[in-house]
């Protein structure tokens, strides 16, 4: 939303200045986003009057310019604009100014043998404009030696500020002001509306047609001021509109279009002479379209509001005029339209068609129903002033909506909400400046909410009103409960495994992203997702259709929009939900990781003493593995079972994390080429997924493991076997197998070697076995050593089919 510092005067009275008018919006709530004061902006630059000019002894193309800038003797100016010429006004730049265009800080200079000692500068150069064919001319009136902006109307700072959806009020510069008022830095400028009598019956009457179906609009009015003279709207209507950045198009569709901006009131005129018949306030029928004002043909359904006559539509009820009875030069008979709308309905119409108009957005966030006629009249009233012509009466269908919402509000409310003690006088003040009608004695009071405010509906958003108006600054700071906090003891056990998967994966290397919750249906059903059950009944956007089944696409998006912007190894995870149907239970926690390019956890990127090596399964499996021993999973109890992953995974390339043959914990490996060319990107990507409420739950009263080392005072021995085995058995099936022989003793397996060729039979592959053995109470003998060592052969034996490799 924005405004002028005058025009926003026309609604406070009062001398707050500029600073004091943008930290007091921001101190209720209407934060200011950005403040455009160009006179401020230009204030190094000043009128200066050429007083004599010569062309330049060595350029043909240049002159020498004696310039009195009111200090002191004329100074000399090297200028290569043609319009530089003896008596001109201009504006004159001295050493030391930063020119707007270009940033640079202008010096004292010699050009062509001739000393310039500043500079005479164009519109274009001063930011004015984007074209510029020379020097700026200035009027013959204007002061020399004083600044330029205010004497040319740049003395008007225009401010920017951010209104959240639920405050509607604020989309009018009224209502901002009365925001301020109640802030006290002002009183609010009640101007009234008054009332134009119509000459004659309005001959274009208006009628609901909407059949069983729910009406889309509660009230429309409509008049008619016939005899105008349409043309350009006067300069004070001109500048308040391009202050904000509105381009003038005619008297009559400018003054719709500053009632919009002034009272947050949308409006719209029709050529009556390109009207045919009456018009009627409809649903669009199948096939139907409109040109609408912005030269666009949109194609209606059956959901969308329309207006429209006995040719056919004639407007996007709320949202876009039609082209073909839009007013220009020509119109002598104006339709002047005031209606309400479905804000719902305006709001899905727009998402519909992409279009985004100033009416659009206030419609669809709430309009003050009770100003739909005074909103008339005012419209009428200006067009009256400006084009003159004759108004008819006010013809209507239905009737405005009235909410008659009165709050039961004790005022100790404010305390226990907000922490915040106040008096009933406190209270009353700024609920009655913003609007508020307020009685009551003591600490109970009954609050009457104004038509404007949509968003007030109970106790605790009136508190939210004292406080934004008295101030935060008064709500003492206290501090949370020591349980409260995020490391204390009351953290469930799924947001400990959550906030565990998170430390690990990030100490790992791995980047966190948070992605949205909603994909294509092309993404769902890639990840065996799309069901009807979880596509989104209006999604925010057609690519966002379908509660996601997995994290996977949004991190392979994310890391292709990385990898097109120049970043092509990238590690990111994301710890959050997937939906795998519409029951409580279908909803999971998952924590995912990808891994792009060569961003590999012992090592990314290219390095002149390192091989550069692309992601691999064993990256991922690594990262899944990690999350898992972190979780007091150890490594040893998980089965990795290849061929077992879903489908979007490479089938060689990947397997599943399993507890048996039931508890399936996730899955790891290589991205199928199928899923990276359905969804668009390139690989190499790697990843896991992990579903953290598959995890064993932990025991009532957990026990902490001990390290392995903890506690004994011996020194641990390492044994070496080397086993050959089918080649189609899994090297996890002979670490387990081998743990298992002496699950006391034996404290660590590690798979050092692999080899197959000379001297493995056929078919067969040689897997050697580090074996850690920790004795707790007393050093092993030579001969228990080899009593457990043949207990570890022998139970590899008999789990894996392996003999001992000779």
């Amino acid at each position: 939303m924005k405004f002028s510092l005058s025009w926003l005067k026309e609604h406070l009275s009062g001398d707050a200045d500029l600073v004091e008018v943008t930290d007091t919006l921001t101190r209720v709530g209407l934060e200011v986003e950005h403040v455009e004061d160009k006179a401020g902006e230009l204030s190094a630059f000043v009128v200066g009057h050429i007083l004599d000019a010569q062309r330049h002894p060595n350029a043909d193309k240049l002159q020498v310019c004696s310039v009195d800038i009111g200090k002191g003797a004329p100074l000399q100016v090297v200028c290569g604009a043609p319009n530089a010429r003896a008596g001109l006004k201009v504006v004159f730049a001295a050493p030391g100014t930063v020119i707007p265009s270009s940033g640079v800080k202008l010096g004292a200079s010699e050009i062509r043998g001739v000393a310039s000692g500043g500079m005479l500068c164009s519109a274009k150069e001063l930011g004015l404009s984007e074209e510029s064919e020379g020097i700026l001319e200035l009027p013959a009136d204007a002061p020399v030696g004083r600044p330029f902006a205010p004497f040319i109307g740049l003395d008007d700072p225009v401010i920017e500020i951010a209104v959240t959806p639920n405050r509607p009020d604020c989309l009018g510069v009224h209502g901002v002001a009365r925001d301020l008022a109640a802030a006290e830095i002002g009183e609010l400028i009640e101007p009234s509306v008054r009332a134009v009598r119509g000459a004659f019956p309005c001959p274009t009457s208006v009628r609901f047609e909407f059949g069983d179906t729910e009406p889309l609009s509660p009230f429309f009015g409509l008049r008619l001021v016939r005899g105008v003279k349409n043309g350009p709207s006067p300069d004070w209507l001109q500048r308040r509109l391009r202050s904000i950045g509105q381009k003038p198009i005619n008297a009559l569709v400018d003054v719709t279009n500053y009632l919009t901006f002034d009272r947050g009131r949308p409006l719209h005129v029709f050529d009556a002479a390109k009207v045919t018949g009456d018009l009627v306030v409809r649903r669009a029928r199948a096939g139907e379209s409109v040109v609408a004002l912005d030269g666009k043909t949109y194609a209606l359904d059956a959901s969308m509001c329309v207006i429209a006559d006995d040719a056919g539509v004639q407007s996007i009820a709320g949202v876009m005029g039609g082209a073909a009875t839009g007013c220009d030069e020509a119109t002598t008979d104006v339709l002047i339209e005031s209606a309400l709308w479905d804000a719902l309905n305006i709001a899905r119409t727009g998402r519909t068609l992409n279009v985004h108009s100033d009416a659009r957005h206030r419609f669809e966030r709430g309009v003050d129903p009770a100003f739909a006629l005074p909103g008339l009249e005012l419209a009428t009233g200006l067009i009256l002033d400006i084009c003159g012509g004759e108004p008819s009466e006010i013809t209507t269908a239905g009737d405005v909506p009235e909410r008659d919402l009165i709050i039961d509000f004790p005022v100790s409310e404010v305390k226990r909400l907000a922490g915040l003690a106040v008096t009933a006088a406190e209270v009353k003040a700024p609920l009655t400046l913003l609007g508020f009608w307020v009685t009551g004695q003591g600490d109970h009071l009954k609050v009457a909410v104004p038509s404007w405010r949509p968003d007030v509906s109970g106790k605790a958003d009136l508190v939210e009103e004292v406080v934004r108006i008295v101030g935060l600054d008064r709500v003492e700071a206290t501090p949370l409960p020591a349980g409260a906090s995020v490391g204390g003891a009351k953290l469930s056990p799924a947001q400990r495994r959550a906030r565990v998967a998170r430390r690990t994966l990030a100490a790992r290397g791995l980047v966190e992203a948070v992605t949205w919750s909603f994909v294509s249906k092309t993404q769902a059903e890639t990840f065996g997702g799309a069901k009807p059950e979880l596509a989104l009944a209006n999604p925010i956007a057609a690519d966002l259709s379908d509660m996601r089944p997995s994290l996977l696409p949004g991190l392979i998006a994310a890391a292709q929009r990385n990898a097109d912007r120049g970043l092509p190894d990238t590690a990111l995870f994301e710890v959050g939900q997937v939906f795998w149907g519409d029951r409580p239970d279908d909803q999971k926690i998952a924590a995912t990781g990808l891994r792009r390019g060569t961003a590999k956890a012992r090592g990314a990127g290219r390095h002149w003493g390192e091989a550069t090596l692309p992601v691999d399964a064993f990256d991922a499996k690594g990262d899944a593995l990690g999350v898992l021993a972190n979780l007091g999973l150890q490594p040893s109890a998980v089965q990795i079972a290849q061929g077992a992953a879903p489908g979007w995974f490479h089938p060689g390339r990947s397997a599943a994390l399993q507890l048996g043959p039931k508890v399936v914990l996730g899955a790891f490996g290589e991205l199928h080429p199928r899923t990276l060319a359905a969804l668009g990107v390139s690989g190499p990507l790697v990843g896991f997924e992990l579903i953290l409420d598959a995890l064993p739950q932990p025991k009532a009263k957990p026990t902490r493991a001990k390290p392995p080392f903890e506690g004994s005072a011996f020194q641990p021995l390492s044994r070496d076997f080397a086993f050959v085995v089918d080649r189609d058995v899994a090297a996890g099936e002979l670490i387990r197998a081998a743990q298992a022989a002496e699950r006391k003793l034996v404290t660590r397996v590690d798979l050092f070697d692999r080899y197959e060729g000379p001297g493995v039979p056929e078919g067969k592959v040689s897997l050697a076995l580090a074996v850690t053995l920790q004795p707790r109470e007393k050093t092993l003998t030579d001969a228990e050593i080899e009593e457990i060592s043949a207990r570890i052969v022998a139970q590899v034996a008999k789990a894996t089919g392996a003999t001992l490799r000779g």
